[in-house]
């Protein structure tokens, strides 16, 4: 559990890190339209798919605990996969939630995609999700700073 809760901590600084940084080639095509299958973001998955099985490898043979770590990053990345290119980014199948947390997490996934480029931003989490409103508000107050530059379809009101 530990490592399945660590992971959303993990991701939400690799994304804003090293995804909003150094890594933007790979995730640059992940926020601009698209009729692709696949996209060059798919190559992180492929990245740290190559990571995890190491994890589960290295832990059969030598530590009980590092093949049990590896089994809370596997469910991390199902639930990712179910959660963010599943439910939010409709890429698995077809359902907009009207209520609940998960209509939280596509509302909140879609204010990280208001941004043009890689610079400020909102949700860089996958898992977690902060109140829609107020990451509207901390948008807004990108924008005012010349922090961010958004969509014109980003309803900031």
């Amino acid at each position: 559990m530990a490592a399945l809760v660590g992971m959303e901590i993990f991701a939400w600084y690799a994304h804003k890190y090293i995804m909003h940084g150094w890594a933007w080639g790979w995730h640059r095509d992940h926020h601009e339209p698209h009729d692709n299958t696949f996209e060059k973001n798919d190559l992180f998955a492929v990245v740290f798919g190559a990571i995890n099985a190491g994890m589960y490898i290295v832990g059969s043979l030598y530590s009980e605990a590092l093949w049990w770590a590896a089994l809370g990053v596997n469910l991390y990345g199902v639930l990712y996969a179910i959660v963010h290119d599943g439910l939010v980014h409709q890429r698995f199948f077809r359902f907009v939630p009207k209520r609940g947390y998960a209509k939280r997490l596509v509302q909140a996934h879609k204010l990280h995609h208001a941004t043009i480029g890689k610079e400020g931003g909102v949700s860089f989490g996958f898992v977690f999700a902060r109140d829609p409103l107020k990451l509207k508000a901390e948008l807004a107050a990108q924008r005012k700073a010349g922090l961010a530059e958004l969509r014109d379809s980003a309803a900031l009101q």
